[in-house]
């Protein structure tokens, strides 16, 4: 694991990079249907990029009301701890915001790694785009 790291991504500039990452693990990696996964909120939200050198990885995205989400992470880079660099940039800019609650839908099988950054399943397991998912809350101190 060389230099990775994350920066707050800009959705104009970064676009294509922020687009390729989010359709290579939800399109085609978990066939999420495009019109699902493209919506009005990316206009909104505040885009994370994690790279290596200068190389894309990740990204992840904050949206005004503290919904995290679109966490996503190439699956050479998985296991290298770049979806929790993801997420503490995630967090730290909503509480820099003053969003004392973030929120997310994680996937079920996922759920453990956000439980780690104090996040609790708030709902019962439904289906997004065909995936179970769990609605997840954190509290900031």
């Amino acid at each position: 694991m060389s230099d990775i790291h994350v920066r707050i991504a800009d959705w104009q500039k970064d676009h294509a990079a922020l687009r390729s990452i989010r359709e290579t693990v939800f399109i085609a990696e978990q066939a999420v249907p495009p019109e699902l996964e493209w919506d009005a909120d990316d206009a909104s939200a505040v885009h994370f990029l994690a790279l290596e050198g200068e190389y894309p990885i990740g990204t992840a995205r904050l949206l005004p009301d503290g919904h995290i989400g679109r966490v996503s992470v190439l699956k050479d880079w998985r296991g290298l701890k770049v979806g929790d660099a993801l997420l503490r940039a995630a967090i730290s800019e909503a509480e820099k915001r003053g969003l004392k609650q973030q929120m997310l839908s994680a996937q079920v099988h996922a759920s453990s790694f956000y439980e780690r950054f104090g996040f609790a399943v708030v709902s019962g397991e439904f289906l997004d785009a065909g995936i179970p998912h769990v609605d997840m809350v954190r509290h900031s101190h």
